[in-house]
């Protein structure tokens, strides 16, 4: 009995099958157009998708170069500075080994204090330096990244794209350009960026 019932189940899917035929018959013999062989054997994608070299239009943007000047002019200033300190230690160092066989103990410890401090200090300088200066370009930065991110947004939403993919650091190796759209070209008209 449990044979039987296993036999029919098993069955059962072939007739369904042979009675969808018939149905798919009954609509050829009654000219149903079917869809054309070559259409259903593309490969259509349920969503669209675009990509873009995310740098190299930012490198692009005039908001980019007038950052990175910026930047630039800072780190000069803040190079200026450093090298002063560094001149006055130079000067210093030079006095005490020039007057160090002459100096009285108590004169040539103090004398080193004094080298100690300011190389200390001057190194602490460039350390705040670079601090400082990361500090500036990333928020410079953050002002082209907020722009740029705008354009890549409304291209985006007006062509209808799912997502799109930053192709930068060889994070895409390969992109079927008849599934995804380079949309580099836009996102420069957006931004008024000549090539």
């Amino acid at each position: 009995m449990r044979r039987l019932c296993y036999i029919i189940l098993l069955l059962l899917p072939c007739k369904v099958a042979a009675q969808d035929f018939s149905v798919s018959d009954t609509l050829l013999s009654s000219k149903v157009e079917m869809p054309d062989t070559k259409e259903a054997a593309s490969p259509q994608p349920a969503f669209r998708f675009a990509y873009i070299s995310y740098g190299e239009v930012r490198q692009q943007m005039p908001a980019y170069k007038q950052a990175r000047q910026q930047v630039e002019e800072l780190k000069a200033k803040y190079e200026a500075e450093a090298e002063r300190s560094e001149e006055e230690f130079q000067r210093k160092f030079t006095e005490f080994l020039e007057g160090q066989k002459d100096f009285p103990s108590n004169i040539l410890i103090k004398r080193q204090a004094e080298l100690q401090d300011i190389m200390e200090r001057g190194m602490a300088f460039r350390k705040e330096c670079e601090q400082l200066l990361r500090m500036a370009e990333d928020k410079l930065m953050l002002g082209v990244d907020r722009q740029l991110h705008a354009a890549i947004n409304a291209v985006a939403a007006e062509n209808g794209y799912a997502f799109v993919l930053n192709t930068d650091g060889n994070a895409c190796p390969y992109i079927n350009p008849l599934l995804g759209d380079n949309i580099t070209d836009m996102v420069r008209l957006r931004l008024s960026i000549t090539p």
